[in-house]
């Protein structure tokens, strides 16, 4: 049974667009702090890849749906790899749901306010002590809206299909880097464009542009914002 949400734990919110470091610095984030850590955008690659395996349709509102509301979806972290493991059910996904393709899907599940709804209590459910640090594209405006410190990542179209580029081919998959910047353009369009909970930096968030940025930097800009923060805001 999932705890319900713990209220008096403290928050960072982490969005921005797909390449823009986000993942890996929330991650980082998370492991500094010893907090528990949030990957939304998980959620929704399982529920493509779910419908995928499943045949479903990505524009299948009702199935589509069914499939989030009965997510049986768990993260764990490993000591043998830095990446948090996901497992739907007892199938570790966690390589299956990084490729283009399931991302391409999830952006569409994304779109589909049925799914938003069936997930956003279950991402609230993260919420617990010591912490939490999560990592979406609406977890500043939607469904952590009084989040302590939120963060907004930008990074070029061009550099952000570079870095994706690398990983792709570090992993021995080959791809060309215009589809990927082709790619992230039309999934940053869709993601902007759409209806509910649209990509957009929360009002009171911080804006990093991490284009000339490594990981590092960026990690070491979030832990001093924090600290920063007044201690009633901190605890």
């Amino acid at each position: 049974m999932t705890p319900k949400p713990d209220s008096s734990a403290p928050v960072i919110t982490i969005d921005g667009p797909g390449g823009s470091g986000k993942g890996t610095v929330s991650a980082l984030v998370a492991k500094a702090l010893g907090w528990i850590m949030l990957d939304s955008g998980a959620l929704y690659r399982v529920v493509a890849y779910a419908a995928l395996q499943k045949s479903v349709a990505l524009d299948d509102t009702q199935s589509l749906q069914q499939i989030a509301r009965n997510l049986d979806i768990a993260f764990e972290a490993s000591e043998a790899d830095s990446e948090t493991q996901v497992y739907l059910g007892s199938e570790n996904v966690t390589r299956s749901i990084r490729t283009e393709r399931a991302g391409n899907a999830a952006s569409q599940v994304a779109a589909v306010p049925q799914v938003r709804e069936a997930l956003l209590q279950r991402q609230r459910d993260f919420q617990q002590l010591p912490g939490l640090v999560a990592d979406g594209r609406d977890m500043g405006t939607v469904v952590f809206p009084k989040a302590r410190l939120k963060i907004f990542l930008t990074a070029t179209a061009e550099e952000r299909a570079k870095r994706r580029y690398k990983q792709l081919m570090e992993k021995g998959v080959n791809v060309t880097l215009r589809d990927l910047f082709d790619e992230i353009t039309e999934r940053d369009r869709r993601d902007s464009e759409r209806s509910t909970a649209p990509l957009k930096a929360a009002d009171d968030a911080v804006l990093l542009d991490t284009t000339d940025l490594n990981i590092q930097q960026v990690v070491d800009e979030i832990l001093k914002l924090y600290a920063d923060l007044p201690s009633s805001h901190r605890v």
